[in-house]
């Protein structure tokens, strides 16, 4: 009997061989993609496609009616029978009236001065009001973010706030419609967020080198924190250029109304607002432009300081607001 020494190798059973055809399979199922991260068929992209232009239509041709109208003489207005949007006769005279002094061209100055100013003084302290809030061992942090968080949801009511603002001889002054919605408890929070994602180990260093909290505030997280910053500022300056509520309810003086304020009175509600004639003293035959291309010409300049300001601000959006908003 001889015994062999080597190796041994046994064939396995036909049953648990490996089929030689079960691997490409089983390659091609983990290769498989999912759904969302498909190529999208003509369908799909053609349905995507028209869905964006209708989206574009939907908001460049009210806004381009909105601006030939307010080019278009009372000729080219009368032919269309209101809103004109087929290109006619075109003149400058609604903007040459409303920009020539007047009621338009000082509401349009006071919005200016009122949207810088509020704007300036609202980002200034919700930048304090957030980075005192976003150091967790700061003196009464969590009843203070509780005050803040609770604003959000509960307020006084219309009446309480107007006296309020009554009491402190605000009546008929500017203040009055910067001071009562200085700050937004919202926008505090996003830049709260924000700060609280700034790797902390930073700070520290600057605190061990000496910085004070304002310095750090001003050379370390601002600079990290320009596109949150920039969004709220945004925020602020819309809302405070947009607002024609506390104007109605503060300012009895119409000649201290913002172009908003001015804009309701004259183009939704059709009134003639005091100073606001636009035949110049002395001028002969001079025929004033239409009602309506005065009224769209009002329109277009409350519309194009947002629309000059907006492509500057936009590109901070998704991370200003959305990495903002991670961490609470």
């Amino acid at each position: 009997m001889s015994t062999s020494l080597g190796p041994q190798t046994t064939e396995a059973p036909d049953e648990m061989r490996p089929d030689p055809a079960a691997a490409p399979r089983r390659g091609r199922r983990r290769s498989t993609r999912p759904v969302w991260d498909e190529e999208p068929s003509l369908l799909t992209q053609t349905a995507k496609t028209l869905t964006l232009v209708v989206i574009c239509a939907l908001i460049l041709i009210p806004l381009y009616t909105v601006v030939l109208t307010s080019l278009s003489t009372e000729a080219t207005i009368n032919a269309a029978g209101g809103m004109v949007l087929i290109p006619g006769e075109l003149t400058l005279e609604a903007y040459t009236t409303i920009l020539s002094g007047g009621v338009v061209t000082r509401s349009i100055l006071i919005s200016i001065g009122i949207t810088t100013v509020g704007t300036l003084i609202s980002t200034t302290v919700s930048v304090l009001a957030a980075y005192g809030l976003s150091r967790t061992d700061s003196l009464f942090h969590r009843p203070l973010l509780f005050v803040f968080i609770i604003t959000m949801f509960f307020s006084a009511g219309l009446i309480p706030t107007y006296l309020v603002v009554s009491s402190l001889g605000l009546i008929n002054s500017y203040w009055a419609l910067i001071l009562p919605g200085a700050v937004s408890a919202f926008n505090i929070i996003i830049i709260r967020s924000f700060f609280m994602n700034i790797d902390s180990s930073i700070l520290e260093a600057a605190r061990i080198d000496g910085a004070s909290e304002f310095r750090i505030l001003g050379q370390i997280v601002l600079p990290m924190s320009m596109a949150v910053v920039a969004v709220v500022a945004l925020f602020y300056g819309v809302g405070y250029w947009n607002s024609f509520f506390n104007a109605m309810l503060y300012l009895p003086d119409s000649s201290k109304w913002p172009l908003q304020m001015v804009l309701r009175s004259y183009v939704l509600e059709g009134v003639t607002l005091p100073g606001s004639e636009t035949r110049p003293v002395g001028v002969e035959g001079y025929r004033p432009p239409a009602s309506l291309a005065l009224q769209m010409a009002i329109v277009v300049m409350a519309l194009v300081p947002i629309l000059l300001v907006y492509p500057f601000i936009q590109k901070h959006f998704t991370k200003g607001v959305i990495f903002g908003a991670i961490k609470g």
